[in-house]
C-alpha cells in the first residue's frame, strides 16, 4: 500500500509527515491518521527523523521552550529525549538523544529565525485538516505556568493600571496649569486694552 506524504514549509524549515489515512474511520485516501514516520529539515541542519513517539515530545519540547522565551523566563528544556538551552539571546543550543543504544546524540545549534519557522511547522501540522493526530500519540500539553497567558489578576492589572495613570498624569498636568493662570489678570488686561 502506497503511504501518503505530506509537507508543511516555512522558508527555512520543512515538516514532512507520512503515513496511511484510518479506512475503518472511512477516511478518504489522502488523509494521514496512521502515522509511521516524519522528517524535520532545518537549513544547513542534519536531517531530523523518527516515529510517531518521538514527534510528540520534540513538539512538546519546542513549544515549552519557546513559551519560556516569550515570558523571559530562563529558556531550558531538558527530557530524556531532547535537551534545548540558549546560548544567548540568539542562539539555541539543541541535543537530540536518541532512543538507539550507542548512537552518539546530534547536537545543534539554530537562531531565532529557524526555531520561529520550525514551531510555525509544527503548528501548520496541528491545524491541518488533512492530518489526525490522536491525543495519545501527541500530548500536546503545555504546564499552566508556561502558557502564554497570565493569571486573572494580572491580566486585570495589565489591563487597568496603563488607562489608571494615563487619567492621573491628565489630572496632575492639567492642575499645574492652575497656579500659572489667573483669570483676573486677563480681565484686567482686557481692560486696559478695551477701556470702556
Amino acid at each position: 500500500m502506497i503511504q501518503n506524504k505530506l509537507s508543511f514549509h516555512q522558508s527555512s524549515a520543512s515538516l514532512e509527515i507520512i503515513g496511511l489515512p484510518d479506512y475503518s474511520n472511512n477516511e478518504i485516501k489522502d488523509q494521514i491518521s496512521i502515522i509511521s514516520q516524519w522528517k524535520l529539515t532545518i537549513a544547513d541542519k542534519p536531517l531530523i527523523e523518527g516515529k510517531i513517539e518521538h514527534l510528540g515530545p520534540i513538539m512538546n519540547a519546542f513549544y515549552i521552550y519557546s513559551n519560556l522565551l516569550i515570558k523571559n523566563e530562563i529558556p531550558i528544556y531538558e527530557s530524556k529525549l531532547i535537551d534545548i538551552k540558549a546560548e544567548n539571546l540568539h542562539i539555541h543550543n539543541i541535543l537530540l538523544k536518541s532512543s538507539k543504544p550507542n548512537v552518539k546524540p546530534l547536537v545543534l545549534k539554530i537562531g531565532n529565525s529557524l526555531l520561529s519557522d520550525t514551531i510555525n511547522c509544527f503548528d501548520q501540522l496541528n491545524e491541518s485538516p488533512k492530518v489526525r493526530i490522536k491525543k495519545t500519540d501527541i500530548p500536546i500539553k503545555i504546564a499552566k505556568k508556561l502558557r502564554f497567558g497570565l493569571n486573572k489578576n494580572v491580566k486585570f492589572f495589565n489591563f487597568f493600571i496603563p488607562p489608571f495613570i494615563a487619567i492621573c498624569s491628565l489630572i496632575l498636568f492639567s492642575s499645574s496649569f492652575i497656579y500659572f493662570y489667573s483669570p483676573f489678570e486677563n480681565i484686567e488686561k482686557k481692560e486696559l486694552i478695551s477701556p470702556e
